[in-house]
């Protein structure tokens, strides 16, 4: 029989360590939760790769995750978020799926004031226009016309895991990459990839005080509370949270250099220690590793 709800875990995955961003925020809004983590870092960066076998991917990522009995899984990456959402929900069972761009949409929609979003991510992502289309129907649903400017930032991913989040270089390449968006007049700015966050104090700097950054961990993490909160309701007639104290696990399909470091930033806090998986014919999942500074 399985576990109640309130004591199985949440899933969440993404092609590297970038989806740590989505892991700290839902610690922030749901601490009594218990997180299974899985970085495909063997196989990164997924931007590249066709939607073939993006789609391929994100069918084997949310099995790894099934088998630990998730009750939800998170799709931390803004690239399967765009291509393979749908994929991860067939997968899922009936278990909810929260991508990326509904919840940043959704965020962005309600939080404007002058009607115009900008959007900022890989270029995989931002050739998609999935957070077009997604803030089009978002935009109808509130009865407002929203204006949309976007601008793909394929620095800020190796800025931000090479920790150069007040570097000068990091200004520059913000104030190149941002000074179209500011010229457009955006009050609301998307950090459609989930590295960004990272790098928000020199992205808020360069765009000024007036615009508003939507975190998409933030943004899904909000969805994340309240499908809890339903199903606790529904469960229990009221809600509760797990009793004990949460366990946390991180999975990752290789152990890249540096990950130790860039996952303790990005999570801003000690990671627990990663366990490799690898596909054969299904996933294998070995003991605790070392893992090289």
């Amino acid at each position: 029989m399985s576990e109640p709800v309130r004591s199985r875990p949440i899933g969440v995955f993404d092609s590297g360590i970038g989806g740590m961003t989505v892991v700290k925020e839902l610690f922030s809004a749901a601490p009594q939760e218990s997180i299974v983590y899985f970085g495909d870092t063997a196989r990164l960066p997924y931007g590249s790769k066709s939607v073939e076998t993006l789609q391929r991917f994100a069918r084997e990522d949310a099995e790894l995750l099934l088998s630990f009995d998730v009750k939800m899984i998170v799709v931390a990456c803004n690239t399967l978020s765009a291509t393979a959402l749908d994929e991860v929900e067939r997968k899922a069972r009936g278990i909810p799926v929260i991508g990326m761009i509904g919840p940043c949409a959704h965020a962005a929609v309600r939080t404007t004031r002058n009607g115009k979003i900008g959007i900022i991510g890989t270029e995989a992502t931002i050739a998609s226009q999935a957070y077009e289309a997604a803030i089009e129907e978002e935009s109808r649903r509130a009865g407002i016309r929203c204006e949309v400017h976007s601008a793909a930032c394929p620095l800020f991913v190796p800025l931000a895991e090479e920790g150069w989040t007040e570097h000068l270089a990091t200004e520059l390449i913000a104030e190149s990459y941002l000074k179209e968006l500011r010229y457009r007049g955006i009050d609301t700015l998307i950090l459609g990839c989930t590295h960004y966050p990272v790098l928000s104090n020199v992205i808020q700097r360069t765009m000024g005080t007036g615009v508003t950054l939507v975190n998409s961990g933030a943004a899904a993490a909000s969805v994340v509370v309240e499908l809890l909160e339903t199903e606790r309701e529904g469960e229990e007639g009221s809600v509760s949270i797990p009793h004990g104290s949460p366990e946390h696990r991180v999975l990752v399909s290789d152990v890249p250099r540096k990950f130790q470091a860039i996952g303790e930033r990005f999570l801003g806090r000690k990671l627990p220690d990663a366990r490799l998986v690898t596909w054969k014919e299904a996933w294998t999942i070995s003991g605790s590793m070392e893992i090289p500074s």
